[in-house]
């Protein structure tokens, strides 16, 4: 998502994928420097994902896993802008195709999911 809430990225995955796994395909092919910021919740809390978005030249803001030992700190105060990825995804739910995932076919899905992120944006 850029910071105007527009999807800019997306991977479609089994139900039973975990989130952090998907981090470094949604990372690759940024170039140095034009991602400002990474804000992520907790599932995506690992020292390798912070890592790369460094390596990224990004500021990290990714709320600590309540499991982690040593808790990492994080801008609270910047972690407040995630609220624009849920309106993202309570947006595009209104489209019963895509809430209820009719689509059997990945391609297909993806396809909806597109173009429920470009009306939600329009309208």
């Amino acid at each position: 998502m850029d910071r105007r809430g527009r999807l800019v990225r997306l991977l479609i995955t089994a139900g039973q994928c975990g989130d952090a796994p998907q981090a470094e395909g949604l990372l690759d092919g940024f170039q140095n420097g034009t991602v400002g910021h990474v804000l992520a919740d907790a599932a995506y809390d690992s020292d390798a994902i912070r890592e790369r978005a460094r390596r990224m030249r990004s500021k990290v803001c990714i709320r600590p896993n309540p499991t982690r030992r040593v808790k990492k700190r994080y801008d609270k105060e910047r972690y407040r802008h995630r609220n624009v990825i849920e309106r993202f995804f309570g947006r595009i739910k209104r489209f019963r195709r895509v809430a209820t995932r009719y689509e059997k076919k990945a391609i297909n899905f993806t396809g909806f999911v597109w173009l429920a992120a470009f009306v939600s944006e329009v309208f």
